[in-house]
């Protein structure tokens, strides 16, 4: 058996400076398409869903299929809920197996943020589970039904939620926005260079979809650990089945979409470095 909690994968990744992606799926092909891109380059996985899209991917169903492929996989992975947000869905996914979870009470106060987080986090504990939790707010939003301005995160802040709260990892926002970006990001790497110096735990950069290789990498050398990527490999599966259209049956659809989903989960493997750091099914190199 190969699931893992998130801290593991997120310790190793700390020790020998790499990025692992936590990459966003969907439907049963792309548990497939992510769990197979793993495998063929011997890379850490974080499977995730975030709660916004569980009224298109029903948690009770697609969930128990994430764990089992995850139970069933050659490389160590991690199963996730991104951007939980309340009580009863964090609980649903702790209790179908999924070995960490995020609270996000980015939009509340720190007080608020701080408060509610330690009584996500003793939930989570309570099942062995590993947390990540958000300071500042990244831009957009998950399912990109709001446009919502970045507010990059305090230094002092984050020490502060760090300290208080004790969670795994935390993700911050630096400039870094969840969809595709509308022009080139611009990262704030001196913030977040401010913040991997005064926390000690791993840090997450959600909006990954569009970063160039270039900042993935400079990132990374920077303290983060953990990179969301969702709605690139949503574009490249819609891109390659219009691409292939019309189809003659649905098996050869099937394929396609494990196909193109494998090749974008690949192609961020290969930018935050997690390739060739498994041997020998799950022990790490």
């Amino acid at each position: 058996m190969t699931l893992v909690k998130m801290k593991e994968i997120l310790g190793d990744a700390e020790k020998n400076q790499y990025g692992v992606g936590a990459f966003s799926v969907a439907n049963m092909e792309m548990v497939m398409a992510a769990i197979k891109a793993a495998e063929k380059l011997c890379s850490p996985l974080i499977l995730q869903i975030a709660e916004v899209r569980l009224k298109h991917s029903l948690l009770h169903i697609i969930g128990p299929a994430m764990v089992a492929a995850a139970e069933k996989a050659e490389v160590p992975v991690a199963v996730h809920l991104d951007h939980g947000l309340t009580e009863n869905t964090i609980r649903e996914a702790l209790e179908i197996g999924f070995t960490s979870i995020m609270y996000d009470g980015s939009h509340h106060s720190l007080k608020e943020n701080i408060f509610n987080t330690k009584k996500m986090a003793a939930i989570a504990r309570g099942y062995g589970a590993s947390v990540e939790a958000e300071i500042g707010q990244v831009g957009g939003s998950e399912d990109g039904s709001v446009d919502l301005e970045i507010l990059i995160t305090s230094t002092e802040e984050a020490r502060r939620f760090e300290h208080e709260t004790g969670v795994d990892a935390l993700a911050i926002a630096i400039g870094n926005a969840h969809g595709m970006y509308k022009g080139e990001p611009s990262l704030r790497i001196d913030r977040l260079q401010e913040i991997n110096k005064e926390v000690d735990i791993p840090l997450v950069l959600h909006g990954g979809s569009g970063i160039s290789q270039e900042d993935f990498r400079t990132c990374i050398r920077h303290g983060i650990r953990k990179i969301n990527v969702a709605t690139s490999t949503f574009n490249s599966v819609v891109s390659k089945v219009n691409e292939r259209a019309p189809f003659q049956d649905y098996f050869s659809y099937h394929e396609n979409v494990i196909e193109a989903a494998a090749e974008n989960v690949k192609r961020h493997m290969l930018m935050f470095q997690s390739n060739s750091r498994v041997k020998g099914g799950i022990t790490y190199v």
